[in-house]
């Protein structure tokens, strides 16, 4: 036990078979880090659980003695919720086996799993499910934030494919959630946050996907980007639900794929895949390269889904100062086009992105009250990212996302997916589901959670204290 350790709290872990890294344990700064580098914490404790076992043993111990908790999953989250000062962290990180069961198609995941390792494992058998777009996400924070990827317009989001999911609840229990038990806490773990306990385990139903396909990029100058999005969005209009991808407004990097003239200067890439047949989705992805000015590279050709997933993760490298924002917008009309280029073409660190995803597919058939995530019918999700390394650089970088995102406020459909935002308020946090919908969560909160155990999240905090 270290020097720093509370014996107190020590002696109410009898049995824990994980790790308690204190203070001034070894690895304790490496441990606590998490991707967003604004953030620099120092909880009391990190607990390393191995177990479901372990989750209940810390839980039942911070509710014993009323302290602060928070669960640490992939520690990807903007908010660097995973971690707060003077915290216990529930860290699920020890926690990565995977089983697939490739007959069924059907995978046991636990929390600890970054959307790679999950990735990894069920295109061994090739399967997959909607997963984060960066493979360092964890799975745990996405699925229950809801999920976007690029299979969702084919597949829906992470929690569409969610058939279960082991809980510790606050009151230290062990229950399975799912359409046949507590369905009411299963409605609300799809797309609610970490507001109802600790998942320590999430059942998939998985699909089948590559393990090759067709995907990649087409990169244009800024100075064309007017042009391509209006493109892009008229082909995302009537593209079948096989296509997804999405606009990402970039710095180009010196890399040797990108021709020489662009270096280091704004582009737009067009993120597109085909999931089904190569030869099918050349034909579909055909009207993209041929629509008018040859992109200035054109890397889409047959690769292994792992690879697209690691697509975005050279420019999105952790402990980079972070500060997101998004929007759902009801439409992309020309003046909204113009609007968006006008800003995202003036970044102000190179890398800074913004991306703007299409709905509609197997994302838009399943109903807004069938998951508590909603919002399925808003034909686009924007999510603007100021990423840079200098913390004093935060005043400039913070306040060009923030006027890029009030200018695109008049096509604002109202509403925000809650994995794409900092910390802005509990009226964000009703965005995301509607009124009539954050009370039925309120609801939830106050039969599984009344006392907000687990409050450092999007918080839905109970309607009543007790």
């Amino acid at each position: 036990m270290s020097s720093a350790a509370d014996p107190t709290l020590t002696s109410r872990l009898r049995g824990f078979t994980g790790t308690l890294i204190w203070p001034d344990s070894d690895g304790y700064d490496d441990a606590r880090r998490i991707f967003n580098g604004m953030f620099d914490r120092r909880p009391s404790v990190i607990a390393r659980c191995t177990s479901a076992g372990d989750v209940v043993r810390v839980v039942r111990a911070v509710r014993e003695r009323q302290l602060d908790v928070t669960v640490f999953g992939g520690g990807h989250g903007v908010t660097g919720a995973a971690v707060a000062d003077g915290a216990v962290c529930i860290d699920l990180r020890g926690m990565k086996r995977i089983d697939v069961d490739a007959k069924h198609r059907t995978a046991r995941a636990e929390a600890g799993l970054t959307w790679g390792e999950f990735d990894a494992a069920t295109q061994a058998h090739g399967l997959a499910v909607t997963g984060g777009r960066v493979t360092s996400t964890g799975i745990a924070g996405l699925t229950l934030g809801s999920g976007s990827g690029w299979l969702e317009r084919k597949f829906g989001l992470s929690c569409d494919s969610l058939i279960g999911a082991e809980v510790v609840t606050a009151d230290g229990r062990e229950v399975f959630a799912s359409s046949q038990e507590h369905a009411d806490l299963f409605w609300g773990l799809r797309g609610g946050g970490g507001n109802f306990g600790v998942v320590t385990a999430f059942h998939f139903r998985l699909h089948t996907v590559g393990p090759v396909l067709l995907a990649g990029m087409l990169l244009y100058p800024a100075g064309q980007a007017r042009d391509v999005v209006r493109a892009w969005r008229d082909f995302m209009a009537a593209a079948p639900d096989e296509v997804g991808g999405g606009l990402a407004f970039v710095t180009a990097p010196p890399a040797p794929f990108v021709p020489e003239a662009l270096r280091g200067q704004p582009v737009v890439a067009v993120i597109a895949c085909y999931v089904g047949p190569v030869a099918q989705g050349e034909a579909a992805l055909r009207p993209l390269r041929e629509w008018g000015t040859p992109a200035a590279a054109d890397l889409l050709q047959p690769m292994p889904y792992v690879a697209l997933q690691r697509l975005l993760d050279e420019g999105n490298p952790k402990g980079m100062q972070n500060y997101w924002t998004a929007d759902f917008l009801s439409g992309l009309p020309d003046e909204a086009v113009d609007t968006l280029v006008a800003h995202a073409t003036r970044p102000v660190s190179a890398l800074s992105q913004v991306v703007l995803i299409p709905g509609g597919g197997a994302l838009a058939r399943v109903g807004d009250n069938d998951t508590a995530f909603g919002q399925r019918q808003c034909p686009w999700n924007v999510h603007y990212l100021s990423i840079w390394p200098d913390p004093a650089d935060s005043p400039r970088q913070i306040a060009h996302t923030r006027t890029m995102a009030q200018a695109m406020k008049p096509w604002s459909a109202g509403h925000v997916y809650l994995n794409y935002i900092g910390d802005e308020g509990t009226e964000r946090v009703v965005a995301a589901f509607t009124p009539e919908k954050f009370r039925r969560l309120q609801a939830l909160k106050d039969k599984w959670d009344p006392a907000n155990l687990f409050r450092h999240n999007q918080n839905i905090p109970p309607s009543r204290r007790t």
